[in-house]
């Protein structure tokens, strides 16, 4: 543990520390965000932060790269390289995006080509756990995993809706993979779990780490470039443990080694998962393209509600985090305990919902602040 919580701690060091650069480098380049009518900021912002946590990412793999324990996901540097090319691709097609605005067919394309780099030099799902273990031919795994990658990449950018939002729900979602991957990965002894583990903890510093710049009012927003770049990023770690890891060699009933491995990744996405199919659903049904933003999400109908800004926020991650602790419970304790505690926890979150708060910050009247997905 003690090595994952040194790679954690430079994620988040190095992304913390460089944002500033980063704002200055989006401001002295034009990559700023304007007020536009569907927005929900209320001032031009700068959005390259994703740069600082590309920062981050990368020292964490260099300082992992020479931890013994980290040894076996460094051993030829294929998978490392295939994530990494996954990253530069998905990191310039954001840094293009953020200055001068792509089209969606445009970035749909950046984005099969960094999915499709991943999947080919390695990072793809080999096998499902259905009926046993079903290994996938190299074409179909090849085209599944581009799908999976496709769907995080814009799950992500979707939920990028309010300050703080998308990386603290991809804190708390990979926070809760980094419990599953560490029971896989040093108390199983299961090698191939180690990329996942040290992925998942590298996610959760790179968004601790700026948290602090972007929480309301932000400072800075990670744009595209950090928004693709998580989504990527979280996808991999999730293939790399579900699709890569025979469920047959999971040891322990508690662990529901059948089930688990097809329910942690949808768990661990679940609140962005479910924003990007209800806006595809509610666009295609309007006759408009489904990557059109619009200010519909879930977010958006929390502040309609009520709620402020922050509230919002907080009660989106309490969702994430109830939804993938649940899941993620399964694998510590009888899934008797993981259920009730996870209904419990509907019912309180329901209550949270229909009662918007009544404290100062939630009677302000928060001006339009932040882009929607």
């Amino acid at each position: 543990m003690r090595e994952y919580i040194l790679c954690l701690l430079a994620a988040a060091a190095v992304t913390y520390l460089t944002m500033p650069l980063a704002r200055r480098i989006a401001i002295a380049g034009g990559f700023i965000a304007p007020v536009r009518d569907r927005d929900v900021h209320a001032e031009p912002t700068p959005r390259l932060g994703g740069l600082a946590m590309l920062a981050g990412l990368l020292a964490g793999l260099l300082l992992a790269s020479k931890l013994p324990m980290m040894g076996s996901v460094f051993e030829g540097g294929s998978t490392p390289l295939a994530l990494l090319s996954g990253v530069a691709v998905i990191v310039a097609l954001g840094i293009v995006d953020d200055k001068w605005g792509l089209d969606a067919p445009t970035k749909l394309a950046g984005q099969v080509l960094a999915a499709g780099l991943m999947a080919f030099q390695g990072i793809a799902i080999i096998w499902l756990p259905i009926g046993g273990t079903f290994v996938l031919d190299p074409i179909t795994s090849v085209l599944f995993t581009v799908l999976i990658v496709l769907i995080s990449i814009n799950a992500i950018n979707f939920i990028d809706g309010l300050d703080g939002l998308a990386a603290g729900i991809v804190a708390v979602a990979a926070g809760a993979f980094f419990a599953y991957a560490y029971l896989l990965s040093v108390e199983q002894g299961l090698e191939r779990a180690t990329l996942a583990t040290l992925v998942s903890v590298l996610l959760v510093g790179m968004c601790v780490g700026f948290l602090p710049h972007n929480v309301f009012p932000a400072r800075l927003f990670m744009g595209d470039t950090g928004s693709m770049m998580l989504g990527l990023l979280l996808a991999a770690s999730t293939i790399t443990l579900s699709g890569q890891i025979d469920p047959s060699s999971v040891a322990g009933g508690a662990l529901l080694p059948t089930l688990l491995p097809i329910l942690l990744p949808i768990a661990v996405m679940a609140v962005p998962l479910v924003d990007l199919g209800l806006a595809v659903v509610r666009r295609t049904r309007a006759g408009r393209n489904p990557f059109a933003p619009d200010k519909q999400h879930l977010h958006h109908r929390l502040m309609e509600m009520g709620h402020s800004q922050r509230r919002a926020v907080l009660i989106m991650y309490a969702w994430t985090a109830l939804v993938a602790g649940a899941a993620v419970a399964a694998a510590f304790v009888p899934l008797g305990y993981a259920l009730a505690g996870f209904v419990a926890g509907v019912v309180v979150l329901v209550i949270v919902v229909r009662r918007p708060g009544t404290s100062a910050d939630a009677r302000v009247v928060e001006l339009p602040r932040r882009r929607s997905g």
